[in-house]
Formats: C-alpha cells, structure tokens, sequence
C-alpha cells in the first residue's frame, strides 16, 4: 500500500512540474510580448544551459517525464548528443551529436505528424 502512495506522488510532482513549466510559458505568452516560437527557442536553450552546468540530471530525477518530456528535455538531450559526440568524434562530433542523440525523437515527431495530418483536415482561418 505505501508503495501506492510512493508512486502516487511521484506521479503528481510530475504532474505539477510539467504544468508548472506550460504556466511560465503561457504567462510569457500572455503577458510579454515574447512569440511562441522565441519562447520555445528559450525553453531548449535553458534545457541546453542546465544540462551543461550539471543541473538537469537531479532535476529530471526529481521530477521525471514532467521535466524530460518538455522542451528542456529536447535541448538537454541535444547538449548531452554533442558532448558525447566530442568525446568520441573530437570537432566532427559538436557537429553530429546533438542530432544522432535527439534522432529518434525527431523521427516520432515527423511520423506522428504526418498521420495526424492524414487523419484530420485543417480549416483555414477567416
């Protein structure tokens, strides 16, 4: 039963830190005059920065898929691709790694895009 509740909150600070980081865009969205794009260009830089400082890797512990799956995540993942790719590739692999590392999350991306498009029809806005 503990092990219910273990998990439970788990879950919630999840939950909470997920909705946490979509309420700090949204606010930026609504309140400066920041574009969705710059602040998703914002979001990867500082997934980038954190992963570099050693910062993101306790924070994704704590908080799981609800700080790995957004944004920060795709620019950590990017920032730990190069970092491996220099290790193993010296300059070439700041070049390749970002992209061998996020691949397969780029690929899903692509596919699921796409047989969302075939799935659904788009109406142009008036």
């Amino acid at each position: 039963m503990n092990e219910i509740f273990e998990q439970a909150a788990h879950y919630l600070i999840v939950f909470a830190v997920g909705g946490a980081l979509c309420v700090v865009a949204q606010i930026l969205i609504d309140k400066t005059k920041l574009t969705p794009a710059r602040i998703l260009v914002a979001y990867v830089t500082v997934g980038v920065i954190l992963g570099a400082v050693g910062i993101y890797e306790p924070f994704t512990k704590f908080a799981g898929a609800g700080a790995s799956t957004p944004l920060l995540g795709f620019g950590n993942t990017i920032a730990r691709g190069i970092r491996e790719g220099v290790d193993e590739k010296g300059l070439l692999g700041a070049l390749t790694g970002g992209i061998t590392a996020s691949s397969a999350g780029i690929a899903a991306a692509l596919v699921f895009g796409y047989l969302a498009a075939l799935a659904f029809n788009g109406k142009r806005k008036k």
